[in-house]
């Protein structure tokens, strides 16, 4: 078993001539959604799916830059039950904090439960990411948005958070979920127009990775915020 670290938090082992992404379980003995944990030196690691995370399937797509880093603070929108917002947690550690809003009560439930219990430094929110000003009182300026939300308006999503939130300099990772959007058109002319109105918002995209075989019709966006 082989061990290396491409980005800081997140990790790489080789089990069995098989390479995974995993990250350091801030809670050992604990596992979110059935994920392998393997533990090495007295560290226990958590194997980070990437097809159930699209944080890791980009990773193993080839993107270039990875913003979430140990001690960030992150305001992820989206967080259906954790599974990835774990890992982001894992990352950020016990420095960082993650802010986690959804607006599904159901999975929001499932999200206390499986996460937010055992972590301090993760604050759920029950609450419609198209209506920052609702939450605005809870959430201070965070180095990073993360984006994972099925609505037809994502990248606006994400510009209304930034204005409230996202630092000078800081960054966005948006998961663009095509069929979400116009099940009609190529993914790609999706995608090129979600970018489009980022790029008219403040940000510059630097880098925008398709999702397969992970995910089908889907891709993720980095951009950097220069209001």
């Amino acid at each position: 078993m082989e061990l290396s670290q491409p980005y800081p938090g997140v990790y790489k082992l080789r089990i069995d001539s098989r390479e995974h992404l995993a990250t350091l379980n801030l809670t050992p003995g604990i596992s979110v959604y059935g994920e392998r944990r393997v533990t090495i030196n007295g560290d226990e690691y958590r194997i980070w799916n990437p097809y159930r995370n699209k944080l890791a399937a980009a990773l193993l797509k080839g993107l270039s830059e990875m913003p979430i880093r140990p001690g960030c603070r992150i305001l992820y929108l989206g967080t259906a039950t954790g599974t990835n917002c774990s890992h982001v947690s894992d990352i950020v550690g016990v420095e960082g904090h993650v802010w986690g809003v959804d607006i599904a009560p159901r999975p929001m439930r499932d999200f206390l439960e499986r996460v937010a219990r055992h972590r301090s430094n993760v604050s759920p929110i029950l609450g419609d990411a198209r209506r920052p000003e609702a939450y605005s009182a809870l959430i201070p300026l965070v180095d990073v948005i993360y984006a994972d939300v099925a609505q037809p308006d994502q990248a606006s999503i994400v510009i209304r958070n930034a204005r409230l939130f996202l630092k000078p300099g800081g960054w966005a990772l948006m998961a663009i979920k095509s069929r979400s959007i116009d099940v009609t058109r190529p993914p790609e002319e999706v995608y090129e127009e979600q970018i489009g109105e980022l790029k008219a918002s403040g940000f510059t995209v630097l880098e925008v990775v398709e999702l397969e075989p992970y995910e089908r019709d889907h891709a993720m966006a980095l951009a950097r915020y220069q209001p």
